[in-house]
């Protein structure tokens, strides 16, 4: 989800300089409701266990792509079938482009020994890069974001209407390794909710998440968990109207910084200068584990290699520091 928020705030820049430009963007059906307040951007579902399965599948994207007469292809996912695909495309005179990841780079970066630590290329600077190629260089200096959503009564009737600052929490990520220990995260909540004036409210999802997000906000009445209790539209809508977002290195921060929402980030075995922090956002708003204690980090590039010994890594960020950083 993070990867594919991540090409938004680009694609909205590109819209925003060459207005008379069609986008087709190719994606997860689930995901459409991140395009929907972009102009000129049509959305083709990528059916991945049905028609779109296997060489053959891909083979049919091709025709339906075809079919709309391109003039171009912007991958910005750069995987082997993708690899594959752009090959059918040049084959028949299209121009085509990728992203770079930067693997060796990342290599550098995360590995034990002779690491090489140093900022890298945001994803949003790599994804520019690739339209540039095209030939549409756009500038992210400036971004735009849209109007916060008038929310729907179905949503209205799961949060109560908006009489307090509305504070977003994401305590989860797809990997341990980029979790705050919900510990430390229920002291976050507890000295936020002190504040009559703030309601918080916790995203997530999967059935062992809203279990534990139902604990974490069982203690205080103005903390409200809205895991399985809302559509993924209805929380993109949702989000827009937030004063601000806590979230790990995961979808959910990236979803609340590309609709303009303040957004701090905690890290773990992660690190922002893998290019992985949410669009717009100051360095000072990513809260990073002390590299002086576990000096390996970052330890992965996307959360899913282990360190031994590293577990605790993500308790070196205090409770303390990160309510200082949301009230500021």
């Amino acid at each position: 989800m993070g990867d594919v928020a991540m090409t938004v705030p680009v694609l909205r820049a590109f819209n925003e300089k060459y207005p008379v430009v069609k986008i087709t963007v190719i994606s997860t059906p689930f995901f459409q409701p991140l395009f929907n307040d972009l102009p000129n951007v049509s959305f083709l579902p990528f059916d991945k266990k049905g028609k779109h399965k296997g060489f053959l599948g891909l083979f049919r994207l091709f025709l339906d792509l075809r079919k709309s007469n391109i003039d171009a292809f912007a991958d910005l996912h750069n995987v082997l079938r993708l690899k594959v695909f752009r090959k059918l495309l040049a084959l028949t005179g299209k121009k085509v482009a990728f992203t770079h990841k930067g693997r060796t780079e990342k290599k550098e970066v995360t590995r034990a020994v002779n690491k090489i630590f140093r900022p890298l290329p945001s994803v949003f600077e790599r994804h520019a890069k690739v339209f540039e190629e095209l030939g549409f260089p756009i500038d992210l200096s400036n971004p735009t974001f849209p109007e916060k959503s008038k929310l729907s009564s179905e949503i209205i009737a799961v949060i109560g209407e908006k009489k307090q600052k509305w504070i977003g929490i994401a305590p989860f990520a797809q990997h341990d390794s980029k979790v705050y220990p919900l510990d430390l995260m229920q002291k976050v909540i507890d000295q936020l909710a002190q504040n009559p004036g703030n309601k918080i409210i916790l995203f997530g999802g999967g059935k062992k998440e809203i279990e534990a997000l139902e604990t974490l906000s069982k203690s205080h009445n103005n903390v409200i968990s809205v895991a399985g209790k809302l559509k993924f539209n209805q929380e993109i809508e949702l989000i827009s109207n937030l004063e601000e977002m806590l979230s790990m290195d995961s979808g959910n921060g990236h979803i609340a910084a590309i609709l303009g929402v303040k957004t701090i980030t905690l890290w773990g075995a992660t690190h922002p200068y893998l290019g992985f922090s949410p669009f717009n956002q100051p360095e000072g708003n990513s809260l990073v584990s002390d590299r002086n204690l576990y000096p390996k980090l970052p330890t992965s590039v996307y959360g899913n290699k282990k360190e031994e010994g590293y577990e605790d890594a993500m308790r070196t960020i205090l409770p303390q520091r990160v309510v200082e950083k949301m009230v500021k």
